[in-house]
């Protein structure tokens, strides 16, 4: 074990929010006329800031966003949230098996992290380890969320581990100067495996990968 600290994301690693994020940005998409295909969305807009999204939706739709759309999206997000949220299977394992240091580093607003750690019964492997972008206004695939939660670790980022699986998170982990690790699948493998992440496809095989 070379690593003094694990730094995870939250959505795909710890929650399983990005089916119900993706599902209600197609339905508040459609609303506006664009169609987006549920595979597009997981490739694309997994890990990826909000704004960003937003941004893509009004270019492909043609319609200017209303005022109220990112409102709207995180209530109704929130609101799934609250009632259909899981964590990723296995990943209890997981936490329960590290002897170092943990905590949790999310482009979502911080009131997000904390509600659906809570949802799924995570949030005291965290207590108050739990770093936003919005706290420094910068996101991933920048590389400051990171260096930012590793400062406030007490750690230097080439004692760190970052546990990814968005491309955009993994581009953030490497550029900053961190050993990452990507949560992949059959679509993704290639793309994370070049840009510089040692993958796996389980939370058990995650298990053996920590202890090395």
């Amino acid at each position: 074990m070379n690593y003094k600290c694990i730094i995870f994301d939250c959505d795909g690693i710890l929650v399983d929010s990005e089916k119900i994020s993706n599902r209600v940005l197609i339905e508040m998409a459609k609303e506006l006329g664009l169609d987006i295909d549920i595979a597009y969305a997981e490739t694309n807009f997994t890990g990826t800031a909000l704004k960003s999204v937003f941004n893509w939706i009004e270019e492909q739709s043609g319609k200017k966003l209303p005022a109220n759309f990112e409102k709207e999206f995180r209530k109704r997000t929130f609101e799934l949230f609250a009632t259909d949220l899981q964590s990723v299977k296995g990943i209890r394992q997981v936490l329960d098996t590290v002897s170092v240091p943990i905590c949790v580093a999310s482009n979502g607003p911080l009131e997000k992290i904390k509600l659906n750690l809570t949802a799924t019964k995570l949030i005291d492997k965290f207590g108050d380890n739990i770093y936003s972008a919005y706290q420094i206004g910068s996101w991933k695939p920048s590389p400051k969320l990171f260096q930012y939660a590793a400062k406030n670790m007490g750690f230097e980022p080439k004692d760190c581990l970052v546990i990814e699986d968005s491309i955009a998170g993994i581009k953030a982990a490497k550029s900053g100067g961190f050993r990452v690790y990507g949560y992949t699948n059959d679509r993704n493998r290639k793309t994370f495996e070049d840009a510089g992440a040692i993958v796996f496809n389980k939370m058990e095989d995650l298990l053996e990968l920590i202890k090395k």
